[in-house]
């Protein structure tokens, strides 16, 4: 069990919005939540820019570190941002979404692409 409790707080509604929605991506999220922090993703900008394109959605089930450029534009929801790494998504014409706003935006999560 987590101890921090808005991530605990956080998997609860995305299993609920999983079973509401019958979206499977927001499970598939909240079971990798439900690992612990140590194996939680980190993922640096470059590997975003690679394996992306123009306005796309994007979802960290982690942190976004800053390391390599952004060379489009893309929406990025994750648990974190490092400073350089949100400067740089929004410098490019791109969004830092936290989790809850994706899920409110995009409820059936149609169109998310997860990398970790």
């Amino acid at each position: 069990m987590k101890t921090n409790p808005q991530i605990n707080q956080l998997i609860k509604i995305l299993k609920e919005k999983a079973r509401q929605e019958e979206a499977p991506l927001w499970r598939n999220l909240a079971k990798r939540l439900e690992k612990s922090t140590r194996s939680q993703a980190e993922v640096n900008l470059s590997r975003i820019n690679r394996y992306t394109s123009d306005d796309e959605i994007v979802l960290v089930p982690g942190k976004v570190l800053g390391s390599g450029a952004m060379d489009h534009k893309v929406q990025v929801a994750a648990l974190d941002f490092s400073k350089q790494a949100e400067d740089k998504i929004v410098s490019a014409g791109g969004k830092c979404l936290d989790i809850p706003l994706l899920l409110e935006e995009n409820p059936k999560g149609s169109g998310v692409k997860i990398i970790q």
